[in-house]
């Protein structure tokens, strides 16, 4: 079902034009995108007459430019003189690495920046493979590219070409005065495609899983790369090494048959996908996520992609799609309907969604969700409601990335470390959110935790609790309803503690200003968990700290008596032993809403005396 729909997404994709190139946004059959650093211009008589770097500057950082090249393939770590003689070519078509293209490579063992030294085996066996399939070939560009193939030496390298950049670098090559690539001619195109068939000839024959069809079997599939975390090289979905993962004495691909171009699709749609360029990907703890829409419009399709990235990873940036989709976006998050937010996106649009995690040179699939947009919208706006406090503890509706990061330590003014975000609860919480089921209660446990470990109480923290209770409300799960804002009649005592140790922080406030450590720092860890072991002391030092306030604000110190009063007339009369993980979280709820009670009343009062001044 997901390579099903990965060889989807890549039709869509092979339709669309580039808006930049006017190319397709994905290449052939046959074909590759690959970054190039560099271009050699080469005379007809073989010569080099120029190297273009292929280079992009994004922000202060340079990176090669990707480019359609013929396919690449998996080759051994290190090309031997053995593997040469035996006559079996590791060569890329019209475009490589130094080390084959060039024959020459990084000198890793010394300390002198731009060392290299040469690698004749690799270079032998690109000569050779081009010689053989090119000889025969009437065109100037691969008769120039032969002549250089037998003038170049690697030896040649500090005289001709002198740029320490460029070695391990791709490199690709034009002849001079061309406007395209020598891997762009016409005739090295149909020469590939036809080697391309050739190379596959010897392939095994059987149904592929994907299509259902009898079509000959990827012995290997092409590398995935763009999962955060994974080998630079890339990972694999599907691969068999070891004898257990093998069945029944088939080799490789053979024991999951996917066909050589339904291989291709799923690969070079996923490797697209990943491309953070192309803004169909984003990370949430250690698993990058990928989306993609399916429908007959594409622009309805990139409509709905761009709406979604902009749901679950807002733009840091006010660029003008930004700021177009952010209404919208705040709309979805107050409950209104797909349909009235938006017209041009019609909510039976097929969407789908998936995780992907590094596991050394493979890739774990976290999560896979089929789906409509119009589904996806409207759990997106329930996950809204269940965080919604009043007031709202946001300026605009907080990301995954936001929530998650409330799960790390607390450091003040530092950037939350993605390494301190649980790996599994990064998962769970995305996938409780995109298929409406119920948030893992591991997170109400680690939003806990925090709390009690940096005393950090935020406002996103205090929402996520209220998501997991709220949820579980929804669900019917447990009877008792999570107030969005103050609730001074709530009925459940553990939300009434709460607020008790709100007003018990309150009243040592306005007794002691400017306490080092307040009963919250000292307490709360053991007020929220063990209520019978920390109360009535508090309870003891308020009267001490009321005797006080009464000295100097009496009419202050009524209005806390009496809020104190009327949350212990609602208590039982002994305070429990011990509170669970539930109880724990709605105690933190009835003190974060009682303690922002009293700065909204503050804010008023300190509005009011600038308004008469």
């Amino acid at each position: 079902m997901m390579f099903s729909a990965l060889n989807h997404c890549y039709d869509r994709l092979a339709k669309e034009p580039d808006p930049d190139t006017g190319k397709p946004k994905v290449p052939a059959f046959g074909f590759t995108e690959e970054k190039i650093s560099y271009i050699l211009v080469i005379s007809k008589a073989g010569d080099v007459v120029d190297v273009i770097p292929n280079i992009m500057t994004v922000g202060r950082q340079q990176h090669p430019k990707s480019m359609f090249v013929p396919a690449s393939f998996k080759r051994p770590g290190q090309y031997t003189e053995k593997t040469f003689l035996s006559g079996k070519d590791n060569a890329f078509f019209l475009w490589d690495k130094t080390a084959y293209a060039l024959g020459i490579d990084a000198n890793k063992g010394s300390i002198s920046e731009g060392a290299w030294v040469e690698s004749p085996i690799p270079f032998k066996s690109f000569k050779r493979f081009h010689e053989m399939h090119l000889a025969k070939i009437n065109d100037e560009g691969t008769h120039a590219f032969l002549c250089f193939l037998n003038k170049w030496r690697p030896h040649h390298f500090d005289r001709d070409l002198a740029n320490p950049e460029i070695i391990g670098a791709n490199i690709a090559f034009q002849l001079d005065g061309d406007s395209c690539y020598l891997h762009d001619r016409a005739i090295a195109k149909e020469l590939w495609i036809q080697l391309h068939h050739d190379l596959s000839m010897h392939s095994a024959i059987s149904n592929c899983l994907v299509t259902g069809r009898h079509e000959k079997i990827a012995r290997l599939h092409n590398v995935i790369k763009g999962v955060k975390g994974c080998q630079s090289a890339g990972g694999s979905i599907v691969s068999f090494k070891p004898d257990s993962f093998k069945s029944y004495g088939k080799e490789q691909g053979e024991n999951a048959p996917v066909s050589e171009l339904a291989a291709f699709k799923y690969t070079t749609a996923l490797n697209y996908l990943l491309n953070r360029d192309n803004r169909h990907c984003f990370s949430v703890g250690d698993a990058s996520t990928v989306f993609w829409a399916v429908t007959e419009d594409h622009n309805q399709a990139q409509q709905a992609e761009s709406l979604f990235a902009q749901i679950m990873n807002p733009s840091p940036t006010d660029d003008g799609e930004a700021a177009q989709l952010r209404p919208l976006v705040e709309k979805i998050s107050q409950g209104q309907p797909l349909s009235e937010v938006v017209s041009n996106i019609d909510p039976s649009t097929r969407f789908y969604l998936l995780g992907l995690a590094p596991n050394a040179a493979r890739i774990s699939i976290r999560f896979w969700l089929d789906s409509s947009f119009g589904e996806l919208a409207e759990r997106v706006s329930k996950h809204f409601t269940d965080l919604a406090l009043d007031p709202l503890p946001w300026q605009q509706p907080p990301s995954i990335w936001q929530l998650l990061g409330e799960l790390a330590p607390y450091r003040p003014r530092q950037k939350t470390k993605s390494e301190d975000i649980p790996t599994h609860l990064a998962g769970e919480l995305m996938r409780a959110v995109l298929t409406g089921e119920r948030y893992p209660h591991s997170l109400l446990a680690q939003l806990l935790l925090r709390i009690r470990s940096d005393g950090h109480i935020s406002p996103l923290r205090v929402a996520m609790i209220k998501a997991v209770l709220h949820r579980d409300y929804r669900k019917q799960l447990i009877k008792e309803e999570i107030p969005m804002s103050l609730d001074e009649n709530n009925e459940s005592d553990a939300y009434q503690l709460g607020r008790l140790f709100a007003v018990l922080e309150r009243i040592q406030s306005s007794a002691i200003k400017n306490a080092n450590a307040t009963i919250t720092d000292r307490y709360f860890a053991s007020a929220s968990t063990v209520p019978y072991s920390v109360f009535p002391r508090l309870l003891s030092g308020a009267r001490n700290h009321l005797s006080k306030i009464r000295k100097s604000m009496p009419g202050d110190a009524a209005n806390l008596d009496k809020n104190l009063a009327g949350i212990i007339v609602k208590l039982p009369t002994c305070f429990p032993k011990h509170l669970s993980i539930e109880h724990q979280g709605r105690f933190t709820i009835g003190y974060y809403q009682q303690r922002e009670k009293y700065s909204s009343a503050g804010k008023e009062l300190q509005q009011a005396s600038d308004n008469t001044e």
